[in-house]
């Protein structure tokens, strides 16, 4: 399994101690069914670090207030931990600016804000957009809304078996009414990395913005948004050790500027007459109301903990997680990987011959291995594999090489049950 050079390889080789590391996860002490939890569904929600917890304990203990426009001490305090977090959630992706980050509820909703913002003030009636059949729902299902509101296509990039991207078929599907571009960076469902540099710069040439989803990139390999030069990034905080319900919206200021407000409402203002009102700057002109101020501060320090670890450490310890575990599973009789492709990162999906993957998922919940199992939110991936669920385990940096071993031992009773 080969390496993306640029995001995957490690730089150095740092010590990685993973028995210190969980040391600062209280979940991963946990019991389930009398066995220790084996935590394998990191693509959905990553667990949170002391660090973490302790950062939004004292926010929530000594630093609550409302941010923005209050003169007393906590509502200064606690802007300025806000902001301070935006700046943090810069320099982690390299945005040129700390205006070209926005706080959203997740990638979802980032996305969503995209295709109000930008895709409903600049695309028309028969314009196409361009996606891709490894997009989750959260990438496709605004699209189409758009599309249909709009009188817009779109246009979809089709996979070959080993679920990766047919780039000569992205290529092919450009003209002269392509106005949008939507890709995912890494494959939720199978965990193929695309090649999103090459495919920003082909949309560039032929002047057309790219909106990357970067929700399962940003937790395992290091992204700089302008050495990729895309349009705009978008990812969730809960996949990346911080709390849920926050998430970020990288955009080019430029972009950003001539973008409509998706949300109206309080501090995306700078005036409000009954016969006209002026939009705030950006970034706030996208972030109505009161936005989740204890969970932006939370995700900053959680970028802070994974920026202590590095994150070409680990990159590297995942894909040893991730290697060792597809060797592992190649050994076990009527088992089949779903998603071969040679660059991949943190996600083993597969299916057992004869088991439903609910069953699966039940069996190796008893021996406390947690996984996930089902469709993913990606149908058309699962319909063009031929397949109707997979069973997923996905990895990070706190698993070790020995629940890769409970896990492989769990899916032999699962056989042996079925059998």
């Amino acid at each position: 399994m080969k390496l993306i050079e640029s995001d995957l390889k490690p730089q150095f080789a740092p010590m990685f101690d993973v028995e210190h590391i969980r040391a600062d996860f209280p979940i991963l002490k946990l019991q389930v069914n009398d066995r220790p939890l084996v935590y394998l569904d990191n693509a959905a929600s990553s667990q949170m670090p002391q660090p973490v917890i302790d950062r939004l304990v004292r926010y929530q203990a000594t630093q609550h207030a409302n941010i923005n426009r209050g003169v007393h001490y906590l509502s200064e305090t606690a802007t300025a931990e806000y902001e301070d977090s935006r700046r943090k959630l810069q320099y982690f992706i390299n945005a040129r600016e700390d205006r070209e980050v926005i706080f959203t509820s997740g990638t979802t909703d980032a996305i969503n804000l995209v295709m109000h913002g930008y895709g409903r003030k600049f695309i028309g009636g028969g314009d196409e957009i361009i996606l891709t059949t490894l997009e989750h729902h959260s990438n496709i299902v605004p699209w189409q809304m758009l599309a249909e509101e709009k009188g817009a296509k779109i246009r979809v990039v089709p996979i070959n078996d080993a679920g990766e991207l047919l780039v000569d078929e992205y290529e092919k599907l450009f003209n002269e009414r392509t106005k949008f571009v939507g890709v995912l960076h890494v494959s939720n469902a199978l965990g193929t990395v695309n090649p999103i540099k090459s495919m920003i710069e082909f949309a560039h040439k032929r002047g057309v913005p790219v909106l990357i989803d970067g929700a399962q990139a940003v937790p395992h390999m290091k992204v700089d948004v302008q050495d990729l030069d895309c349009d705009f990034y978008a990812f969730s905080g809960h996949k990346l050790c911080g709390p849920t319900g926050i998430g970020i919206l990288y955009g080019k200021a430029e972009l950003l500027e001539r973008m409509q407000p998706f949300k109206g409402g309080g501090d995306m203002i700078l005036s409000v007459t009954f016969e006209k009102t002026t939009y705030n700057t950006i970034p706030h002109k996208f972030e109505a109301g009161t936005p989740p101020i204890a969970a932006a501060i939370g995700l900053g320090a959680a970028v802070d903990y994974l920026l202590g670890i590095g994150m070409d450490a680990i990159a590297a310890h995942e894909l040893d997680l991730l290697n060792y575990a597809t060797e592992q599973i190649r050994h076990l009789p009527g088992v089949r990987i779903i998603g071969t492709a040679p660059v991949k990162t943190a996600v083993l999906s597969f299916e057992v011959k004869g088991v439903h993957p609910h069953d699966i998922g039940t069996l190796l919940n008893q021996e406390g291995v947690a996984v996930r199992t089902g469709h993913h939110c990606v149908q058309p991936v699962m319909l063009r594999l031929k397949v109707p669920a997979t069973t997923r385990a996905s990895f990070a940096f706190y698993n070790t090489m020995a629940e890769v071993d409970t896990f492989i031992t769990g899916l032999r009773t699962v056989q042996k049950v079925f059998t």
